[in-house]
C-alpha cells in the first residue's frame, strides 16, 4: 500500500505558568517578555506556551497514522524538515506496516542529510514525529495495539511517578511511591521537600543540567545519604568526563536521554548512565527501541511537553521494553493531551493503563479539527 501524503501541524496553546512551573516544559522561573524566556536559573529559553508539533501520515486507503516531534520551542522548524525533507522520502513509498519495512523508512529519512551532519536535534525530532505515525499505521493495519507489534507479551498497565516537585503532597495519597523534584536555585530547599516527603515517597532529582561543578560530588553525596532514586542531567550534556567523574564517586545512578536522540549520541555514556531516559518525540519508537536493545540499562522514558501521539507512544514503548517499568507523568501535561482526545490517557492507583486500540489508541474529539483549522 502506497503512502500518499505527510502533513505537519505545529501546535501553540496558552498555558498557566505558575501552575506549570517545577514542572515539565517550565521547570524554573522564567524572565523577560514575548513567547520564549530565559530561565533565571541556568542558560535556556522556555516557551511561555504549551508548544509540539503533530504530524499526520496518510495511506491511498484513507487510514491516517498520527505522530508527534518533541518541539517545546519553535514547532515550526521541527514541521518545516518534515515537509520539505522527510515528505520527498516517505510519500510515494510502499508500506506494509511490517517493523521491517518501519526501520527502513527510519533509515531513509536519517539518511536524507546524515553527510550534511544533521544526525541530532531538529532534523531527529521531525524524523521520529513521522516514525511514530508509522507505528501508528502499522498497528492499525495490524488491528493491534503498538505495544503488541514490539513484544510478544507487554505489559498492560505500567507503574507512573510524579514529575514535579509541588506535587508529592497532592499526590502522595493516590498510589504514586516515587517524585521528582526539579533544582532550580536552592539544593538546601529541595532537600528539605526530599526529607519532608511521606515514608511511602522515593525521590529522584533532575538537576536541570546545571550543578556546580566545585560543588556537585559534595552535593550529589547528599543524595547518596538519602538513597535518592537518580541523578538526572547533573551537567551540561556535552560534559562527558564530568559525568564521568561525577559517577565514579557517587551512588545515586546518573540518568540522562533528553538530550541525545540516538545510539551514537549515548554511546560516549553508556558505562556513565545507571538510567536511559530516551524521549520518544525525540529518538521515536524505532530508535528508542534500538536504544534498549543496545544498552543494558534500566530505561524510564523522558515525558516533557506532549500530547497524545508522543505520550501513547512512550506509554507502548514503555510497555513493550523489558528493561522499562516506570513511566513519567505530569498531570498538567496529561490533561492537556485529553483535553484533544475522546479517549482519554487514564491513570488509576499510581499506574497508567495502556491504550488497548490498535495502532496508538489515540482517538481525537472533536477539538482537534478546530486546533488544526479543519486540515
Amino acid at each position: 500500500m502506497r503512502i500518499t501524503s505527510l502533513d505537519a501541524f505545529p501546535i501553540c496553546l496558552p498555558r498557566d505558568l505558575a501552575a506549570a512551573k517545577g514542572t515539565a516544559g517550565s521547570p524554573t522561573t522564567l524572565a523577560g517578555e514575548g513567547r520564549y524566556r530565559w530561565s533565571t536559573a541556568y542558560p535556556a529559553l522556555y516557551s511561555t506556551c504549551f508548544e509540539t508539533a503533530l504530524i499526520r501520515v496518510r495511506l491511498e486507503n484513507g487510514l491516517d497514522g498520527w505522530g508527534e516531534a518533541q518541539a517545546p520551542l519553535a514547532p515550526e522548524v521541527a514541521c518545516t524538515i518534515a515537509e520539505h525533507l522527510l515528505r520527498p522520502a516517505v510519500v510515494n513509498e510502499q508500506f506494509d506496516g511490517s517493523v521491517a519495512r518501519i526501520e527502513e523508512l527510519w533509515s531513509r529519512m536519517y539518511a536524507t542529510m546524515r553527510v550534511r551532519g544533521q544526525t541530532g536535534g531538529f532534523m531527529l525530532d521531525a524524523i521520529s514525529g513521522v516514525d511514530i505515525a508509522l507505528w501508528d499505521l502499522a498497528g492499525k493495519l495490524a488491528g493491534k495495539p503498538v505495544s503488541a507489534l514490539l513484544s510478544t507479551s507487554p505489559k498492560t498497565r505500567l507503574r507512573a511517578y510524579l514529575s514535579g516537585t509541588h506535587l508529592a503532597k497532592t499526590h502522595a495519597d493516590a498510589g504514586f511511591d516515587l517524585i521528582k523534584l526539579y533544582y532550580e536555585t536552592d539544593w538546601t530547599a529541595l532537600l528539605q521537600v526530599a526529607d519532608a516527603l511521606p515514608s511511602q515517597m522515593r525521590f529522584a532529582v533532575d538537576a536541570l543540567w546545571h550543578l556546580p561543578a566545585a560543588e556537585a560530588e559534595s552535593m550529589a553525596r547528599e543524595l547518596d545519604a538519602r538513597n535518592a532514586r537518580w541523578l538526572e542531567c547533573p551537567l551540561y550534556p556535552e560534559d562527558i568526563d564530568g559525568h564521568a567523574a561525577l559517577s565514579r564517586s557517587i551512588e545515586t545512578p546518573i540518568a540522562i536521554g533528553e538530550s541525545y536522540r540516538t545510539r551514537a549520541e549515548l554511546m560516549p555514556f553508556a558505562n556513565i548512565a545507571g538510567v536511559l531516559q530516551p524521549d520518544l518525540g525525540r529518538s521515536g519508537i524505532t530508535e528508542s527501541m534500538a536504544i534498549a536493545r543496545e544498552f543494558n540499562k534500566e530505561i524510564v522514558p523522558h515525558v516533557s511537553i506532549a500530547m497524545g501521539p508522543q505520550l501513547a507512544a512512550a506509554l507502548h514503548f514503555a510497555a513493550a521494553c523489558d528493561q522499562c517499568n516506570l513511566c513519567e507523568y505530569n498531570p498538567n501535561v496529561v490533561d492537556t493531551a485529553n483535553a484533544f482526545l475522546a479517549a482519554k490517557l487514564m491513570i488509576n492507583d499510581g499506574h497508567y493503563d495502556l491504550p488497548a486500540e490498535p495502532g496508538l489508541g489515540i482517538v481525537w474529539n472533536e477539538r482537534i479539527t478546530e486546533l488544526l483549522g479543519g486540515k
